[in-house]
């Protein structure tokens, strides 16, 4: 197939950016035409497989739904862009799109602005609908709501990656027609179990890597000198906890700080954020800061912990953190609600019935975050490696990318819809 991929925003980080990047390779990997069409100003950084990358013009105006810095680019909430603004937007991309075509399938990630540029594309279109879009601009806002609605009438298939982002959407939009569950990926040939020293070598080597961030001025880049910090701070066998997300509240990270004052264990703490200083003022000594890490650093730093722990408070369309975090054979704790329950549940199941307990804890609840992590932490190495290969089988034969990125051309594929 010829796939047109569409992606407002970046190719790194994580959430849908990785999404889209991540189904560009498999897609590509798989023998279909794909391009991919998204804001990223060094796409040639990313593994995207043999896909092509384009970069519509936007006249430098990106609607967002939680506010970050995006270099060159005046990123403002959705929400405020007038109906306006937001056409200019759609057609500035389905532009860029119809000088692409024809294509069998043009792919939009995000309810908005995805499926307005599908529409306006005038090509086949499919719409995946992440839930930020849901959760932070479109709820208790009736135009946008409708803005999506009607978008999605016309959508040969929409793809919620959970029941949970399937109610939301139900709950914001209304009936929509041609849903279809399918879950995120995990490339399970890259997030794998690692012997510790090997994975504590390629971490530094990755960080040496690192583009120079003098005084840690710019959000988006690890930290100075993480390839010293880190080999030093991961020297050793001690109990490790890693965090990689957003710093903000709604991913609970304040939460795992106070969850972690009076256990004996090392925490690694990755990513960027507004709530990054408060934080790190929070955090109990042996807590570590990197700035965000890619990918390649993650891949090699989750095989050196002993659990990932995921604490939003807010709801998650997927657990892919946790999934990620057991593909590389570190059992995951996280948070019982929305998405996250539905990977907990998975792992619950897999695991023997006396540890099937420790897969998520009471949402907002350090206490039982405390226990719960403590009670990993006090297994054995022996019990913890071996749920951690539980929870590796169990993402490699729900959740690997090869499986996932061909479930959602099935509808195409087979049942050729219109």
């Amino acid at each position: 197939m010829r796939i047109l991929l569409w992606h407002g925003y970046l190719l790194g980080g994580t959430g849908s950016n990785v999404y889209t990047r991540s189904l560009a390779r498999a897609w590509s990997r798989d023998g279909h035409d794909v391009t991919v069409f998204s804001q990223e100003p060094h796409p040639e950084e990313f593994d995207i497989g043999d896909a092509d990358a384009v970069r519509p013009d936007i006249d430098g105006q990106l609607p967002v739904f939680v506010l970050d810095h995006y270099d060159g680019l005046d990123a403002r909430l959705l929400q405020d862009f007038t109906a306006a603004e937001r056409d200019h937007y759609v057609q500035c991309n389905a532009a860029a799109l119809r000088e692409h075509l024809p294509a069998d399938l043009v792919f939009t990630n995000h309810v908005l602005m995805g499926a307005p540029v599908g529409v306006a594309s005038g090509a086949r279109y499919a719409v995946k609908a992440h839930g930020s879009e849901l959760a932070y601009s479109m709820r208790g806002r009736p135009e946008l709501a409708h803005l999506g609605h009607e978008a999605l009438a016309g959508a040969a298939a929409t793809y919620v990656g959970s029941r949970h982002i399937g109610d939301v959407l139900t709950e914001v939009c209304g009936p929509v027609e041609r849903v279809h569950e399918v879950p995120p990926g995990v490339d399970t040939d890259t997030w794998k179990p690692q012997p510790r020293a090997d994975a504590l070598a390629a971490l530094v080597a990755e960080s040496r890597r690192d583009q120079p961030n003098p005084g840690n001025l710019r959000e988006r880049l690890p930290d100075e000198g993480n390839a010293e910090r880190l080999a030093t701070f991961l020297a050793g066998d001690e109990p490790t906890v890693v965090y990689f997300g957003k710093l903000s509240r709604n991913k609970g990270v304040h939460l795992l700080m106070e969850a972690l004052t009076g256990i004996d264990a090392r925490a690694v703490i990755v990513g960027f954020g507004e709530d990054r200083a408060a934080l790190q003022a929070s955090a109990p000594p042996r807590t570590l800061f990197t700035g965000p890490l890619e990918h390649r650093h993650l891949v090699h730093l989750l095989p050196l912990a002993d659990v990932s722990v995921v604490p939003s408070t807010f709801p998650e369309a997927f657990g892919m953190v946790a999934a990620e975090a057991a593909a590389a054979g570190t059992p995951p704790l996280v948070a019982h609600h929305s998405g996250l329950a539905e990977v907990a549940a998975r792992l619950a199941e897999a695991y023997p019935p006396e540890f099937a307990h420790l897969t998520a804890f009471t949402p907002g609840d350090a206490f039982d975050l405390q226990k719960k992590l403590n009670a990993l932490l006090l297994l054995t190495p022996a019990q913890r490696r071996g749920l951690g290969l539980i929870a590796r089988q169990v993402v490699t034969r729900r959740w690997s990318w090869t499986g996932i990125s061909r479930r959602l051309l099935d509808p195409f594929l087979h049942g050729s819809p219109t």
